[in-house]
């Protein structure tokens, strides 16, 4: 039995429209896969419309559970000194809020409550590396799998996640083509949605 947790997926690829159920079939085919999680925030401008049609899609699968977080606004002082702008060195931006503690959390539910034998994380969220830990530390027969979603080096290092689990790898971008949905499909309600145009 596995539970997958997802944070990112085909970001940077033109695979974005990915059946994440069939896609984690075919990268784990020796798995009983129970559900797979996966934890995102709502965002708000021009992308909001692809996220919404993009939720409703993968809403469709069986094995698939979405958990919400959030985005808060902040304050954040711009430090490149080399940059002549005489207007305030102060900008709003948006952090996004809960997604590594929703992860974290639903780790150690489905590890503590025996939902599972094998976990498998796709993040290279350093800040996921305790609750890691803590599911070793609690249960050291549970596997748990990471699988870092970055081909470039620096970003897809790693190394505290990488440490701590029992197999790591970087995600497979070459099996994401054969995970897409067609390009129309109903949703729950029995609405068609299609593949935005563009993302």
């Amino acid at each position: 039995m596995v539970s997958t947790f997802i944070m990112a997926q085909s970001k940077g690829t033109p695979w974005k429209w990915l059946n994440l159920q069939k896609y984690f079939e075919l990268l784990r085919q020796d798995d009983d896969i129970q559900y797979i999680k996966y934890f995102t925030a709502l965002v708000e401008g021009t992308h909001k419309p692809n996220q919404e049609t993009y939720l409703l899609a993968i809403e469709t699968l069986p094995k698939v559970k979405i958990i919400l977080g959030k985005f808060k606004q902040k304050t954040v002082r711009c430090r490149v000194k080399e940059c002549d702008f005489g207007g305030t060195r102060f900008f709003q931006t948006m952090e996004e809020k809960h997604t590594d503690v929703n992860i974290a959390l639903h780790m150690l539910h489905d590890s503590v409550f025996n939902e599972c034998d094998r976990l498998v994380l796709v993040s290279g969220d350093s800040d996921l590396a305790p609750a890691v830990s803590m599911v070793k530390n609690l249960n050291p027969q549970k596997e748990v799998i990471v699988y870092i979603p970055a081909n470039d080096p620096i970003r897809g290092a790693a190394v505290g996640l990488r440490s701590l689990a029992d197999k790591h790898g970087t995600l497979p971008n070459n099996l994401f083509r054969h995970a897409q949905f067609p390009h129309s499909i109903l949703d729950n309600k029995g609405r068609w949605i299609s593949k935005p145009i563009s993302w």
